[in-house]
């Protein structure tokens, strides 16, 4: 059965704030909220509906639509496939012009809202930063400068791969990283490997500990560091190499993955990598929000999008 084709648009304003819609009672998946878009008519491209229905629906002119996340999702009367698209510049004031009340929210209150169960993906894509740095703790002396860089270029997302340190001294870093972090705004995972426990804002799991984890809610779950999870983390991200990897992260519930390594790295010389063909053929498989990791620079956000993935991964591109 071929899915019904659907343009959706996760339009923002210059304030952050982005824009849902409430459907009408009478309409499938009724009296909950959504993001703005419709269906793809005969011989439009994805691009052309969302501009169509974003004019149609609340008044506003597309300027530029970048792709977010494409999601494929089976109600139990329909298939659907939602082709999702950034909207952060348009013209025009938003206001409804089909009787349906919308309003303007911040990222982090989307989840406060009733949405279609197809549309969480979407709500998680919109949430997540642009960039995730991977703090690496090769070496220890750098620690603390090499945090302050990557918050000076304003990533809002770090991982702290601290694997090699001992457990007392990765916490003693955690306790003056994490209030450097939340002064900016900025969240901090813990990757699961590391062997202490701390206030963080999530934890990120090694493909070793994802694949023994069976529920989100991690009950049960000892990693190989040694901590369990007795309750789902705030953010639980997850690191993946391959299909079996992508699906078992997307049916426990992981937030979001870092796909690699797509391009040849300096820490893994002539190491095989998936490229971006591959790439997007696996991103293609699942409803997961993926950062390519490997090879990666700011500049490879356009690529990674036109890919499918959603954002850029990376341990020295924001050092530079």
């Amino acid at each position: 059965m071929n899915p019904l084709q659907v343009a959706v648009g996760v339009v923002k304003n210059p304030a952050g704030k982005i824009l849902i819609s409430l459907r009408h009672a009478d309409l499938h998946q009724g009296g909950l909220w959504e993001f703005p878009g419709g269906k793809i008519e005969a011989l439009e491209t994805a691009e052309q509906a969302l501009a169509r229905e974003l004019k149609e629906e609340i008044n506003i002119t597309v300027t530029a639509a970048t792709p977010l996340i494409t999601v494929k999702h089976q109600y139990p009367d329909r298939l659907v496939q939602l082709n999702v698209f950034l909207v952060e510049q348009f013209s025009g004031e938003a206001k409804s012009l089909e009787g349906q009340p919308f309003k303007w929210v911040a990222p982090a209150e989307l989840e406060h809202y009733a949405f279609p169960a197809a549309n969480q993906p979407i709500i998680t894509a919109a949430r997540l930063p642009h960039h995730y740095a991977i703090l690496d703790d090769a070496d220890e002396t750098l620690l603390l400068t090499n945090l302050q860089k990557i918050l000076n270029r304003g990533v809002k997302l770090i991982q702290a791969r601290l694997k090699n340190l001992p457990p007392a001294a990765a916490a003693k870093f955690i306790e003056q990283a994490y209030p450097l972090c939340q002064q900016q705004q900025a969240m901090l995972l813990m990757n699961s490997a590391v062997d202490c426990s701390v206030e963080v804002d999530g934890i990120h799991l090694t493909s070793r500990d994802l694949m023994a984890l069976r529920h989100s809610s991690g009950q049960a779950l000892r990693l190989r560091s040694g901590q369990a999870l007795t309750t789902r983390p705030r953010w639980l991200a997850a690191s993946c190499h391959n299909l079996e990897q992508l699906q078992h992260a997307q049916n426990i519930g992981v937030d979001f993955v870092v796909l690699a390594p797509v391009q040849e790295t300096q820490t893994h010389p002539g190491a095989a990598s998936l490229g971006w063909e591959q790439f997007a053929d696996l991103v293609a498989k699942v409803n997961l929000p993926v950062y390519a990791l490997g090879g990666m620079t700011e500049s490879s956000l356009s690529t990674v999008r036109q890919s499918g993935g959603q954002v850029i991964a990376a341990i020295r591109a924001f050092l530079d």
